[in-house]
């Protein structure tokens, strides 16, 4: 992969959620070919069926989400839902955020494997999965198998472009509640307990719509989520107002040893458990790039969501 190219952005406009500039986010590091012209079909498993949605929205904002259904549930179970927000190397482009999370991160290899264990490596060279982790991951698969989910992996804007972000975040969280989630449940089936997760600036996103709609969700978590530490004092303390007096909502912190948010992110957990919210670090080893994330991020960020879900 080539080296990071990163870009600057400017700092957020006044507001509450405005604390200080975020850092610039790896821009390649999320970057792949051109996608394919048919996802609905490149994409489908033996355990998921995807529905490639187009949904009303602004080209400039978002209306396409692909949308992973499991196969493997009885007739008439409504699943837990999870969405998915991607990184800034494929915004700006319909068909490679629609390919993000299902490919290039790993989600539909990572959902298989985590149906059909035991969990091994894919990457025999890497050691982002450790022997160790392997064997806990897998000591818990055998006790408690992993459920599955309904995956929404919505179109993720670039909330600078054209700005300001907190509009941006406005209205994007508005198009998510009420257009693709009406449209998914129309056109794919109702489901229960709904989460959200993101990575890189999928991972800042997850942050901001959740405080949009905090009791929308049963679980949040971000993936080595793109913000600074200034920012991560700030979300601990807004999560936490968010959720006082309200029913817990658990929440998942991954980053990875060699992830330039790593300091943010660890520092995002510890504030939140100092504040009383049940916040899971998660850090395993490896940089901020797609195969960590095929080898293992995001199979840890869905098993962790099918468990809490699964007790909501």
């Amino acid at each position: 992969m080539k080296r990071r190219a990163f870009l600057s952005l400017p700092t957020l406009s006044a507001g509450s959620l405005a604390a200080a500039a975020l850092p610039a986010w790896p821009m390649t590091a999320w970057a792949d070919a051109a996608a394919p012209k048919k996802p609905a079909d490149r994409f489908a498993s033996e355990e998921l069926e995807a529905h490639d949605l187009q949904v009303p929205g602004r080209a400039s904002l978002a209306r396409r989400a692909l949308v992973l259904a499991p196969r493997h549930l009885k007739a008439g179970t409504r699943p837990r839902a999870l969405v998915l927000l991607h990184g800034l190397g494929e915004t700006g482009n319909e068909a490679l955020g629609i390919r993000a999370w299902a490919e290039l991160y790993g989600l539909i290899s990572a959902y298989e494997r985590l149906r059909r264990p035991p969990l091994e490596r894919i990457l025999p060279r890497a050691r982002y999965a450790t022997d160790e982790r392997l064997e806990e991951l897998n000591r818990s698969l055998a006790a408690r198998p992993f459920e599955g989910l309904l995956l929404i992996c919505p179109v993720t804007p670039n909330p600078y472009k054209p700005g300001p972000a907190a509009r941006t975040l406005d209205a994007y969280t508005e198009w998510l509640f009420d257009s693709l989630l009406p449209t998914v449940r129309e056109r794919v089936g109702p489901f229960s307990a709904l989460g959200i997760d993101g990575c890189s600036l999928g991972g800042y996103a997850a942050l901001e719509v959740f405080l949009r709609r905090p009791t929308a969700f049963a679980t949040l978590g971000s993936v080595q989520g793109a913000f600074g530490e200034p920012r991560a004092e700030r979300y601990a303390t807004l999560l936490a107002e968010a959720l006082e007096g309200k029913k817990p909502v658990p929440i998942h912190i991954e980053t990875s040893s060699e992830d330039p948010y790593r300091k943010a992110n660890e520092l995002l957990a510890r504030r939140l458990k100092d504040r009383g919210v049940e916040a899971t670090l998660r850090v395993p080893p490896g940089p901020h790039n797609q195969p960590w994330l095929r080898e293992i991020g995001t199979l840890e960020m869905l098993l962790w969501h099918d468990r809490h879900l699964r007790a909501s």
